[in-house]
């Protein structure tokens, strides 16, 4: 076997010979990828992953994600963590206990393997906090200048348990709308960092794996109709696709909606608007109206729900439109973003 020196993870550098399927591929995968993620799947080191599915589960769920996000690290994460995270509540949103992932890495020629690593420990760790190992992978290098850095993209599978049916079609007038937590803290925290702006309380991304938030909530509550994340486009993108999937208006009210001072000053301040922000660590449930008090109860009873809230109602509306009735009584549409409001936020 010839020698090879271990990989500088200090000063070195990833170089096309990274992804060309050589000795330095090899290398990166084992000293890097497989040390840190190690399981059974991965040490087999074949070019995919077999593996069990409980018996009489229920039906399968499979979701995929693609992280872009800029900068790479910002305040309560990076893209290491939130390629994991984003993927896990995909399935999570779905119903779905999240079993698998995988994860493929486009690499810039120059990126620094110490960044690199730092990324992959990251990952590495939110998979292990979730219970969800990453099995498969792939690696890619792109010549410098025509990459930034790294792009993950991640995909889950998962079992979703029988009798779960969630979708946004079951959505019924009088149904009530409920928000896990504050709203806005991932997209003003990658923002604020691109700003440079400082404020006397300190702005983190809520990025978090919410699906045992959502098995916590399915079990108590088994009638939910939907779930969904408000990633980009925020919760007003979500509502928008919730009235136009369900055929009728959703009506929200601005006083219940959580939303911390800071960030809402944030917001003021880059003119930006919080319904429209991205989050990477919270939900939106629509549940039946006798439900709701039970729901709420059982989100704030768990870590990732302690500042949950009802924060309105399905209504009859044949345009589906989506209101919000404003602090001062009256009300306003909350219509679909116009553009992007915050490009590369995950």
């Amino acid at each position: 076997m010839s020698y090879s020196r271990p990989l500088d993870f200090k000063n070195g550098r990833v170089d096309l010979s990274h992804g060309s399927g050589g000795r330095a591929m090899a290398q990166l995968i084992r000293e890097l990828f497989v040390k840190h993620f190690d399981n059974d799947y991965l040490r087999a080191q074949n070019d995919g992953a077999c593996f069990p599915l409980p018996a009489n589960a229920g039906r399968m769920v499979m979701a995929t994600d693609s992280h872009v996000v800029s900068p790479l690290f910002f305040p309560g994460g990076d893209i290491g963590c939130l390629s994991v995270h984003g993927t896990v509540n995909d399935v999570a949103m779905a119903g779905g206990q999240p079993l698998y992932l995988s994860a493929g890495f486009v690499l810039e020629e120059g990126f620094a393997l110490a960044d690199l690593q730092r990324i992959v420990i990251s990952m590495a760790a939110a998979a292990r906090g979730a219970g969800v190992p990453i099995v498969t992978g792939d690696t890619k290098v792109v010549e410098q200048g025509k990459g930034d850095g790294v792009f993950i993209t991640t995909t889950g599978v998962g079992i979703v348990p029988p009798g779960i049916e969630l979708a946004p079609q079951r959505i019924r007038p009088g149904d009530k709308l409920l928000v896990s937590g504050y709203l806005g803290d991932h997209g003003v925290a990658i923002m604020s960092l691109r700003e440079n702006l400082s404020f006397e309380t300190a702005i983190e991304s809520d990025t978090a794996a919410l699906h045992g938030l959502a098995a916590a909530m399915l079990a108590a509550v088994p009638g939910i109709r939907t779930l969904r994340d408000p990633t980009r486009g925020g919760l007003a993108a979500v509502l928008n696709e919730f009235a136009e999937a369900a055929g009728c208006g959703m009506l929200i009210h601005e006083k219940a909606i959580p939303v911390r001072g800071a960030v809402a000053a944030a917001c003021e301040l880059l003119g930006l608007d919080p319904l429209y922000v991205a989050n990477e660590g919270k939900l939106v449930a629509v549940c039946p109206p006798e439900d709701a008090e039970r729901l709420l109860a059982v989100m704030c009873a768990h870590p990732q729900g302690r500042d949950a809230a009802i924060i309105g109602e399905a209504i009859v509306d044949t345009n589906g439109f989506v209101q919000m009735e404003t602090v001062f009584g009256g009300r306003r549409m909350v219509d679909w973003l116009s553009g992007e409001q915050l490009p590369r936020i995950c």
